[in-house]
């Protein structure tokens, strides 16, 4: 078989390793020196993809673009297209992630990511992730005894604001040799959210609330995979972005809506340009696109929709990446940014630090520095160097500041919005009054809060490039956000949110048994590691 490819092997962004598998760098999740597995290069297309590939299903598109990252020497053929089958078979949608037309007249398109289990974008990447786990312990199992200290265990640890929680835990419940921690904040997420991770009662599923913000979490995440303590007597891996195969993952949908627009009349690709705009919190989603791109897509332009959580938007304005406004650069308003996370309307992105953004420094970096290395060894070097100072005095000093060449390096990939709740509100209600409205309302169409942050920045875009394609991603179906829903639509004629809205399978959840751990932030480190330790004792009796 031929040798794995310079996409297929693995290094950390922070400089520190090169040259993991594929199988390393999804079971380990975080690299040995706390920076994120990335491939070693971003794989070219061969060359008529676009007529080879134009008719090819979500799942043919999906081994297209994964068979560039896994070599076939880890996981053959057969076993990958199984296991893209297997992912999918969950979805309610045979097209996985259909892409539909709102305002043909102003180009507006959105693709919709909420048909798999748990109704969020999260889906398509965790009921991957969770059958390679399966595979990759199946593999390394083969032939040991059902139980014992000799069996490889996969201890998944977990932080979500959201969606990735529930999303996770459906794609690894009651799966061999896996147990599932997820830790998310107490109160900052919607109820149906926690329902549909507190309901599952799965002895390998834990839900831990935290007395935090996201970021508490995610902080603590970072912390246990770091910890010597745990690592020495447990396997720790994370089903979080940080995981690589969740970016790689989230490729594929690009390929099927730009694939789905040029079988449409409405697009002509020759002549025609398409822009993604995607509601960003930790990064992930966007930085998919960016691979995409990067690998060939024709894709005008990627753009970030924040909401009032802005640190993106602010770096793309100023070039000052800070978790408060630093001296000297412009401020919005008369006060100085606090530090606190703000709540929002759209939880999922009520983020201080995107994690995934550290990936992107990586290949700006390694195109804007690469004059000053002579071989390819040398850039990627160079480009985790700067990665790892960067990162460096984000922990030390709250932020860091780019120079001009990096900042005009990332804005010819990308540009930004910032939608306030009231933005929000206020389009989700004109979206449902327009007059081409379909699924998933019965009426007009019903868009979630994220979701309208991303048509909120689409209907900008289609105001300053009339002649360009917007598809806005639609990351979550509105009934896990009733409160927004509500806010925008109680007074519209004729709307019902349990019947124009909440599907049967949500409907139950607040009845069913629930399962909480309660956690202290207080307790710091060693209050998390008690807990997972004292649940995993329970799991082995």
């Amino acid at each position: 078989m031929a040798s794995p490819t310079a996409s297929q092997r693995y290094l950390s962004t922070r400089g520190g390793s090169y040259g993991f598998s594929f199988e390393e760098a999804v079971l380990k999740g975080l690299a040995p020196d706390n920076g994120l597995f990335i491939p070693h290069a971003i794989p070219s297309l061969p060359p008529n993809w676009q007529n080879d590939w134009v008719n090819l299903s979500f799942q043919e598109l999906a081994f297209e673009v994964l068979s560039r990252y896994i070599s076939s020497t880890e996981i053959p053929p057969a076993s990958l297209q199984d296991i893209i089958r297997k992912s999918y078979s969950t979805f309610r949608e045979p097209s996985i992630t259909p892409t539909v037309t709102l305002d043909g007249d102003r180009r507006i398109h959105l693709l919709e990511l909420f048909h798999g289990p748990t109704f969020a974008f999260k889906d398509l990447a965790l009921q991957l992730l969770g059958n390679l786990f399966e595979f990759f312990l199946v593999r390394r199992n083969q032939n040991k005894a059902q139980t014992g200290g000799d069996r490889e265990h996969l201890t998944v640890i977990g932080a979500t604001s959201g969606d990735t929680g529930s999303a996770a835990i459906y794609g690894l419940r009651s799966k061999q040799d896996i147990s599932l921690f997820i830790m998310y904040p107490t109160g900052k997420i919607s109820p149906v959210q926690e329902e549909q991770m507190t309901t599952v009662l799965d002895e390998n599923v834990h839900c831990l609330s935290v007395d935090g913000t996201f970021d508490d979490c995610q902080n603590f995440l970072k912390d246990l995979f770091a910890d010597s303590l745990i690592n020495t007597t447990h396997k720790v891996t994370s089903v979080n972005s940080i995981n690589v195969s969740r970016i790689l993952a989230q490729i594929t949908y690009y390929f099927a809506s730009y694939f789905s627009l040029v079988r449409s009349s409405e697009f002509n690709p020759s002549s025609d340009s398409i822009q993604f705009v995607v509601p960003t919190g930790n990064f992930g989603d966007i930085l998919a696109g960016f691979f995409a791109k990067r690998m060939g897509v024709p894709i005008a332009k990627l753009i970030i929709a924040t909401n009032e959580n802005d640190i993106l938007h602010r770096f793309w304005q100023t070039g000052a990446y800070e978790k408060e406004t630093i001296q000297g650069a412009p401020v919005e308003g008369p006060n100085a940014r606090e530090k606190a996370v703000k709540e929002t309307l759209s939880p999922a992105m009520d983020i201080l630090i995107s994690s995934n953004f550290e990936r992107l420094l990586w290949f700006i970096a390694y195109d804007v520095y690469s004059s000053i290395a002579d071989h390819v060894q040398e850039r990627r070097e160079m480009a985790g160097s700067k990665v790892k100072e960067w990162q460096t005095s984000l922990k030390t000093q709250g932020g860091f500041r780019v120079e001009q060449k990096v900042l005009d390096a990332v804005r010819a990939d990308f540009s930004s919005e910032r939608v306030s709740d009231a933005e929000t509100v206020a389009t989700i209600r004109d979206v449902y009054r327009w007059p081409n409205g379909t699924t998933p309302g019965s009426k007009g169409y019903v868009l979630d809060p994220h979701s309208a942050i991303g048509m909120t920045a689409a209907l900008r875009s289609a105001k300053s490039a009339p002649r360009t394609h917007n598809v806005a991603l639609s990351t979550a179906h509105p009934a896990k956000f009733s409160r927004a829903v509500q806010m925008a639509l109680a007074e519209e004629k004729g709307f019902h949110f349990q019947q124009d809205v909440l599907p049967p399978q949500l409907a139950g959840l607040k009845d069913l048994p629930k399962r909480i751990i309660h956690v202290q932030r207080s307790g710091g480190l060693d209050g998390i590691r008690k807990v997972i330790m004292e649940e995993m004792e329970k799991e082995s009796r």
